[in-house]
């Protein structure tokens, strides 16, 4: 049974109570752009054929509580999580021991290092690299502790479209508004009210993430080719979550007055081309006679396979990365996001981290973040988690996770025996077991397309950091990580019956962290 550890909460609202929170939450939401397009079933194609609707994103009515020491400790540690990715992405040999026992069984992955050895034979031309990560944690309680205390404990690490900075931005502020009109009660706002350390939580992730574009678009330098500079937003088509990339491109034009453009991921050849000296020129299909010179490419696509629907898509993604524009991730940076790479670092016992983090003190503190994770190889941890998954009993404490972003590719206890049984034993090594978190219990509500639900929730915070580093050149240039810091937070919360909790894939709400001396 779950550790409760939270103070009672949401408060009960009359129904005047709730009408006003719920007709002021609305309202906000759309008037600031805390919006998403509405799903096919609920607005169809046919009722709106010009994509002109937009409904309020899944949210939380109430800030949810979240343990304090949590919440600053996994802001305190993203930066540390920053250096370590950099320097994964920059150890080639490593990463190609972890990554060729895929290659066979994962053909996404396998396609992703066949580009990367590609433009390596050929010579890249731009060594420096954007990394615009979020570290996702959950709070964890051992139920089996003498004197349970919240800790966190990572969900997984993301290198490629780390979504929602935007609306996070957006849905804090949106909090605190509802919190200065008086739509909590009294006896809740005492609770609420932001001081020094405990609170609601503001997030400045919009404005810091595009902080991190624009320090990649002047590391790029001048013009090579003559023409201005731009940044460009790889998205897909159709983007439910347009909104939440436009307040990153509003940050970066408001704050920076540097220029972005839209690029739909099966458009890239269309609409790009590279000179001889492998400088990226966009060409606005709006604006033909006008070019711009790519400065960097800011992937909000790409990240899944369902994204390379022929040849022709990952001809477009090996011309990006032989280009000198600078990637956000470029491939190695987007394979160093694996799952099995999150496994490899965080198998008990496992020696790799040391390799990358050698000051025995950060080791420790990191690893007090991991969850343990076990391969399902034929390594001896291989073979132990294979009985542990297998058996019925024991599954009931694991996820079993591919190597993919997105949400919705989980496979969670009970099913995974079946699921295994399925696939051939060859192809298990593709999948990574993750003991299961044990989030303390906790209530609010969302309201999603409409409609308002209660009950049990489970909340997942992530961490935005951004790092921007220089590749060394080989024997005695080890690069240089020139940009390092965090960049605000996302809470994003789910039913306690949902296993998933990713927003943009239907399952889970943005939300505002209260923080809590727990």
């Amino acid at each position: 049974m779950a550790t409760q550890i939270y103070p009672q909460y949401p408060p009960e609202l009359t129904d005047e109570q709730h009408k006003y929170l719920v007709t002021n939450l609305i309202d906000w939401s759309v008037a600031h752009g805390l919006t998403v397009k509405p799903p096919s079933s609920f607005v169809s194609a046919e009722q709106d054929p010009l994509g002109v609707s937009a409904t309020p994103a899944p949210v939380t009515l109430f800030p949810s509580l979240f343990p304090q020491r949590c919440y600053d400790e996994a802001l305190a540690i993203q930066s540390t999580y920053n250096e370590l990715y950099a320097a994964i992405a920059q150890d080639e040999d490593w990463l190609r021991s972890i990554v060729e026992g895929l290659l066979d069984i994962d053909d996404f992955v396998s396609q992703l290092w066949h580009i990367h050895l590609s433009v390596k034979e050929e010579g890249y031309v731009q060594d420096l690299a954007l990394g615009m990560f979020r570290s996702d944690y959950m709070v964890h309680v051992d139920p089996a502790a003498a004197k349970p205390e919240p800790e966190i404990k990572q969900v997984e690490f993301n290198t490629i479209a780390s979504s929602f900075g935007g609306l996070s931005t957006q849905v804090t502020a949106m909090h605190r508004h509802l919190l200065a009109i008086g739509a909590y009660p009294s006896q809740t706002a005492s609770l609420l009210q932001t001081t020094d350390s405990l609170g609601i939580k503001y997030s400045r992730s919009d404005v810091l993430l595009a902080a991190g574009l624009q320090a990649a678009h002047r590391a790029y330098g001048m013009s090579r080719a003559g023409f201005p500079c731009c940044v460009i937003f790889l998205v897909q088509e159709p983007e439910r979550n347009a909104f939440d990339q436009r307040h990153l491109e509003y940050a970066l034009f408001n704050h920076h007055k540097t220029r972005s453009f839209r690029l739909v991921f099966n458009d890239i050849l269309s609409h790009t081309r590279l000179t001889p000296d492998r400088t990226l020129i966009y060409v606005p299909p709006h604006s033909p006679d006008t070019h711009y010179e790519v400065t960097t490419v800011y992937f909000r696509a790409g990240y899944s396979p369902s994204d390379y629907t022929s040849p022709t898509s990952w001809a477009a993604r090996h011309h990006l990365e032989r280009s000198a524009a600078i990637k956000c991730p470029s491939i190695l940076t987007h394979l160093a996001g694996s799952k099995k790479i999150q496994q490899v670092l965080a198998t008990p016992n496992s020696p790799h981290l040391g390799r990358f983090l050698p000051d025995p003190i950060t080791c420790a503190r990191m690893r007090r973040t991991f969850a343990p994770i076990y391969p399902l190889d034929t390594s001896l941890a291989g073979l132990e988690a294979r009985r542990l998954a297998m058996d019925p009993a024991t599954a009931q404490r694991y996820v079993l996770k591919p190597q993919r972003e997105g949400g919705g590719n989980n496979i969670y206890r009970g099913a995974i025996p079946e699921f295994l049984r399925a696939q051939p034993q060859t192809h298990w090594p593709a999948y990574i077991l993750m003991e299961m978190i044990e989030p303390p219990p906790l209530k609010n509500a969302i309201l999603r397309n409409g409609e308002i639900q209660q009950g049990g929730v489970i909340g997942e915070l992530g961490v935005y950091g951004v790092g921007l580093w220089r590749h060394g050149k080989g024997t005695g240039d080890k690069g240089e990580l020139l940009e390092n810091f965090q960049a605000g937070y996302l809470l994003r919360t789910k039913g306690d019956t949902s296993e998933e909790g990713g927003v943009a894939a239907g399952f889970g709400a943005v939300d505002t962290a209260c923080l809590v001396d727990v």
